[in-house]
């Protein structure tokens, strides 16, 4: 197999994709190496601070989710918070050493009035000199192009899983109305954060249609995070999962690896799951070219390693924050 591209292509079968997961396992990271050396410094990875700004009652039913209502996992249902909250929290990340403040809220889809506040924050947190990024749910194109104009930087809003897989996570959300979402986003000029969760049950090929399905959108997704399946107790998904087990740590690099490779430019965040991570396992994520993570001892509702773990782990590898000037870098 010829030495992959550092440049981006939309042209991906998943059968390219399967035997790039078929490789041998040296290989597959060497190969995804020297294509993230070739658009990244190697040894700056960015760091992003994610808020939970509205927590739990949401009536999407992914399986995954200790915020969906259709599930009893005793998170208590809190309204939107007051936007001068969410600046202080802004601050504090800044403070800290974060470079992006993500605003994640659990609802089925943003609604229009609650646009004007978001826009404070917004622009509040633009102010600070942090980019911006917001997970709201499905959005119209006017919503999307009121975000932008409110100086939103990136929207997230994930495929998930494969297409053949997605009915396994969640029926409430279709896989279009998702693409629907990331057309008005990109429409709208924002960058897209796209990426999925792995660790829930899925098989290899579904990681493949995942990663397939990434590669070959009309824009290679500007932020793509991997998260490992953090199990939730209540959860029809954590449930499975602590019954038949998680992702195989190597298999999980191997995602990673492969998600550098067909999208050599994209961003690709290190997300949920880091807490049960080992240093070395972490170290391999990084070499394989994943090049951001959440900082901070909460992602949302799940626990994340504190900030002390992390600035230690960044003097056992020499790593440097990365210091990014706009939404694109």
């Amino acid at each position: 197999m010829p030495i992959e591209s550092a440049d981006p292509r939309h042209d991906w079968t998943r059968d390219q994709v399967a035997a790039l997961f078929d490789l041998p396992f040296m290989d597959l990271v060497f190969r995804a190496a020297e294509v993230h050396r070739a658009n990244f410094d190697p040894s700056a990875i960015q760091k992003s601070r994610l808020l939970s700004i509205k927590t739990g009652g949401c009536a999407e039913n992914c399986g995954y989710c200790s915020q969906s209502a259709h599930f009893d996992t005793g998170l208590k249902a809190e309204k939107l918070m007051d936007a001068q909250a969410v600046l202080a929290e802004a601050m504090a990340a800044k403070a800290g050493g974060a470079d992006r403040f993500c605003m994640g809220a659990a609802w089925r889809e943003l609604k229009d009035r609650d646009l004007p506040k978001l826009a404070t924050m917004i622009s509040g947190v633009k102010a600070l000199g942090l980019q911006t990024c917001a997970t709201l749910g499905m959005l119209t194109a006017e919503q999307a192009r009121a975000l932008k104009a409110a100086g939103l930087d990136y929207y997230n809003h994930n495929l998930d899983t494969s297409p053949e897989f997605y009915g396994e996570v969640v029926t409430t959300r279709t896989w279009q109305d998702r693409l629907d979402t990331l057309e008005h986003v990109r429409e709208a000029g924002m960058a897209t954060c796209c990426g999925g969760i792995v660790g829930m049950g899925e098989r290899r090929e579904d990681r493949i249609g995942l990663l397939h399905a990434l590669a070959t959108l009309p824009a290679h997704p500007d932020s793509l995070p991997v998260n490992a399946l953090v199990p939730i107790v209540g959860t029809p998904l954590g449930d499975r999962v602590a019954a038949e087990g998680t992702i195989d740590p190597i298999e999980f690099v191997r995602t990673v690896a492969v998600a550098r490779l067909v999208c050599p430019k994209s961003i690709v965040r290190l997300s949920a799951g880091r807490e049960a991570m080992s240093a070395e396992m972490q170290a391999l994520c990084f070499l394989a070219g994943a090049n951001s993570i959440f900082v901070g001892g909460r992602l949302l509702t799940t626990p994340n390693p504190e900030d002390d773990a992390d600035a230690a782990l960044f003097a056992r590898l020499d790593l440097k924050p990365m210091v990014t000037t706009d939404a694109a870098a």
